[in-house]
């Protein structure tokens, strides 16, 4: 089996217009969610990780020709490939998209026919990345839920892996509209404050905007790079909308992950988990890090900072993540204060430093999916 590099990486979000500037903002404690009070997206206030309208990093691409969702990623597309480590017409490169919702933003503004429906499709948003970017090849999509970013890098990873590729571009997105938001409220899923994750007090999630891309490569010349060493996948096969409430099958891809990676429960030196601060979530995730001996592990949700950013969520913290490898810090859990799982996993709400080398990267979604991947400092 190779050795799969994470050579570069960037952010947009509401923390910054690179990885170094989130990296610094979630290292000062600092948040993007706030109270919006917006009719167009919700009839009552809520809070929620939103970009500004008038972003510079989108103004380079033409609104007229691309959909808001697809200028967002294509500002975190240009930012990762700045560093020149692959090049996107290399017939060995391979661009892969993330996301959950694409661009339908479409079906809030305009009467839908047939050309609005087409372009709406994920793939039409893929290509049209692409394209601009000059990718010799077919982009693949992955939208799976809320698994979608880290399950795109365990796909780039596998085919790199299987010699069909020797880079990956991979990159996700989302954009909270009037219709994403109101599918979580009709679950009663939206928290009336910012999110708690693994808190006693958490009451739902809090929503975000982001995009994010990260650069894989099997060129040995990057040797000295984050590596992605394990990734699974796996389904609870229990409900569309609730987690298993045992955690047994988020434990079998951490447990598969780990396996691959050749390393024991006790090499792990921290867990970025999903943590969205639903009840059921956090509860399955407490249980499965006990299951697979985690529970004295460092645990840390990033969603206190950025919000759930869907598509983005699994590229955006694995990136975070990585920057804190290269930091020698783990980051706190905003939003925790006191254990609210039944299973007392090792919720952290200060940063912590050390000599880290490993982390496990945890996400489940609707559906019943679930994912996990190991990544080692070389």
């Amino acid at each position: 089996m190779c050795s799969i590099f994470a050579v570069a990486d960037s952010i947009i979000s509401p923390l910054g217009s690179s990885s170094e500037e989130n990296f610094l903002q979630v290292s000062r404690n600092i948040t993007g969610i706030r109270c919006h009070d917006d009719p167009s997206r919700s009839q009552q206030p809520f809070y929620a990780s939103l970009l500004e309208p008038a972003d510079a990093a989108l103004e380079p691409f033409d609104p007229a020709i691309y959909l808001p969702f697809e200028r967002l990623v294509m500002a975190s597309v240009k930012d990762a490939l700045k560093t020149k480590k692959v090049d996107p017409v290399d017939p060995r490169t391979i661009f892969i998209l993330s996301t959950t919702k694409g661009g339908i933003s479409l079906v809030e503004t305009q009467p839908i026919h047939l050309a609005e429906a087409r372009r709406i499709a994920l793939h039409q948003s893929a290509r049209a990345i692409a394209d601009y970017f000059g990718f010799f090849h077919k982009p693949i999509v992955v939208s799976h839920a809320c698994i979608s970013g880290l399950l795109a890098i365990i796909t780039a990873k596998r085919l790199i892996e299987s010699g069909r590729y020797d880079h990956a571009v991979v990159a996700g997105g989302d954009m909270i509209t009037r219709f994403v938001l109101s599918g979580f409220q009709s679950f009663q899923a939206v928290s009336a404050s910012p999110c708690k994750p693994f808190d006693a007090d958490r009451d739902g999630i809090s929503l975000g905007e982001a995009a994010a891309t990260i650069i894989l490569t099997r060129d040995p010349a990057f040797s000295s790079c984050p590596r992605i060493c394990g990734g699974s996948v796996s389904n609870d096969a229990n409900h569309i909308s609730g987690p298993s409430r045992t955690g047994e099958e988020l434990g079998v891809a951490i447990r598969r992950a780990m396996n691959q990676s050749g390393l024991d429960p006790g090499d792990i030196d921290f867990i970025s988990a999903h943590g969205t601060a639903t009840l059921y979530n956090d509860e399955m995730e407490a249980k499965a890090i006990t299951l697979t001996g985690l529970q004295d592990v460092p645990v840390n949700s990033l969603k206190g900072y950025y919000g759930h950013t869907l598509g983005a969520a699994g590229l955006l913290e694995t990136i975070i993540s990585i920057h804190s490898l290269k930091a020698q810090l783990f980051l706190p859990t905003m939003g925790f204060s006191r254990h609210g799982t039944s299973k007392p996993i090792k919720v952290s709400n200060t940063t912590l430093e050390g000599k880290f080398r490993n982390f496990l990267k945890t996400a489940s979604g609707f559906g019943g999916c679930n994912a996990a991947m190991v990544v080692q400092q070389s």
